[in-house]
């Protein structure tokens, strides 16, 4: 089983999404793309990866190229900062990586994003080749050319758009993937369907079955709507002027949960919080049916993901909310759901409103409160 999806930037062709079970064909790819034997290559990876697939890689890579290195950095969000990428550039230099040579971000998306960020920048622009492990950074985070960092407590603050030469995916590796971490790969998907597919939703729900049990078929199939989904949004929004901004649903309220969580809670679970609160409101204002908001939160439910913040105080989530870099003009751009599949950006929401969300997500366990949705605030 294999797939290839093709990505255009400005209507040009800019790389191609590679679905594979293997490695074999990864040289191949590099290959098509114009790298060259005296390339010198640096494998960036978190230490899990180190530790499970980094050696498998490392012998494919260095079987084609001269000068194979990697850097190896803490699993977590909590490295993805400015220090980890300023160790990176210390490491290229030392090894006097020049602007022709290259690197692979192997891992998930914080991988990809730091990666992605020190491309951009040093040297004033390197080539990187996304390879995600993990559901969440296959069917998002590497699609797109969106790279960065968190600057202090403040998610993705600091970054750049820069396109990757090539996304490559090694789908076997998905069953190396910890439950909570493949869970989250699926807030992101279901997303996806939320904002612009009722039938991809309702295959969802369908083979929800298959796609527990990570069936090869199944998966497959799913990562390959996933990534059309996110490939035509971004082709006609690369820099999120207008549509791409759909992408974020889920991500106000659930960037801010995931701050104040101090990242204990991981990012799709985050976002599986946030489109609870985002369904709610999308009810208040009459549009989304509560039928509809009913069946969100029981997919989200029926992959593990969470649906209340627990613990948090609805205030602090919305005081989190307004420091989101997503903001214009000191207002939320906040996207809520006219019906499954069809989402939009709502500008003009209130405090007052957003907290209604809140308020329902920080409870929303209790069947007093689920039975809420769609009266008045």
């Amino acid at each position: 089983m294999s797939a290839s999806i093709p990505v255009t930037y400005h209507g040009a062709f800019c790389y191609e999404i590679c679905l594979e079970q293997d490695f074999k064909r990864l040289i191949e790819k590099l290959a098509s793309i114009g790298c060259k034997r005296d390339q010198k290559v640096c494998i960036v990876a978190d230490s899990n990866l180190e530790k499970l697939h980094l050696s498998a890689l490392s012998d494919v890579v260095s079987a084609y190229f001269d000068v194979v290195i990697s850097f190896c950095f803490p699993a977590g969000e909590a490295s993805k900062t400015i220090d980890t990428v300023q160790k990176l550039y210390a490491k290229l230099i030392e090894n006097q990586f020049d602007r022709h040579d290259l690197l692979l971000a192997f891992g998930g998306g914080v991988t990809g994003d730091l990666t992605g960020f020190a491309a951009a920048t040093y040297l004033r622009g390197i080539d990187f080749v996304q390879i995600p492990t993990s559901l969440l950074s296959q069917v998002d985070s590497s699609i797109g050319g969106k790279t960065g960092v968190d600057f202090w407590q403040y998610k993705n603050m600091v970054g750049a758009f820069y396109q990757p030469r090539l996304v490559y995916m090694n789908l076997s590796l998905l069953h190396t993937l910890p439950a909570n971490q493949f869970a989250c790969g699926m807030g992101e998907i279901i997303k996806h369907a939320c904002i612009k597919s009722a039938d991809y939703f309702n295959w969802l729900k369908t083979h929800a079955d298959d796609i527990r049990n990570r069936n090869p078929q199944i998966l497959e199939e799913m990562i390959v709507k996933s990534c059309e989904i996110k490939r035509d949004v971004v082709e006609r929004d690369p820099k999120e002027q207008g549509e791409r901004a759909l992408l974020n649903f889920g991500h106000t309220i659930g960037h801010a949960v995931e701050k104040l969580s101090a990242f204990q809670l991981l990012h799709g679970q985050c976002v599986g919080i946030g489109m609870a609160a985002a369904c709610f409101l999308s009810c208040q204002f009459g549009r989304l049916t509560k039928e509809d908001c009913d069946a969100v939160l029981s997919l989200l439910r029926q992959f593990d993901l969470p649906v209340f913040a627990d613990g948090l105080s609805d205030e602090d989530i919305l005081l989190a909310s307004r420091s989101d870099k997503k903001r214009i003009a000191g207002k939320i751009q906040f996207i809520v759901l006219d019906a499954i599949g069809h989402a939009r950006i709502e500008p003009d929401l209130k405090d007052e409103q957003i907290l209604t969300g809140i308020a329902f997500v920080s409870s929303c366990h209790t069947t007093k409160q689920e039975n809420q949705i769609g009266e008045e605030p």
